[in-house]
């Protein structure tokens, strides 16, 4: 593991809601991390990727929030950089959202993006 600790505030943030929801899904998971990446998806380009994993991979960008640790995939950081991710409620359900500064189209379903 070559992970690199980086400071939260200029690269991936979490909401107090973000934060609070990724604890709650790792808190029977002890040791256990969310990492960030990006996939070529969709018909704008990219969709991102979170999952629950033991440790970081290669040089993944790595940062921490208040007992949350947040792996971010070293070839995804550039298109991640200023990223807030929140929790919001959408009528019944909760969806986590991606506020991208860098974003620059989305799709009409808004599970793709593309970046410039």
């Amino acid at each position: 593991m070559t992970a690199t600790t980086f400071d939260p505030v200029s690269s991936v943030s979490l909401t107090a809601s973000a934060q609070k929801y990724f604890a709650s899904k790792l808190v029977k998971q002890p040791g256990k991390l969310i990492r960030l990446s990006t996939k070529e998806s969709g018909c704008t380009g990219f969709s991102y990727v979170l999952e629950i994993v033991s440790e970081p991979l290669g040089e993944d960008t790595v940062l921490s929030f208040d007992g949350v640790t947040l792996a971010v995939d070293s070839k995804s950081v550039d298109m991640l950089n200023g990223t807030e991710i929140d929790l919001v409620r959408e009528g019944v359900n909760e969806v986590v959202k991606f506020n991208n500064p860098n974003v620059v189209a989305e799709c009409g379903c808004g599970e793709s993006f593309s970046v410039s």
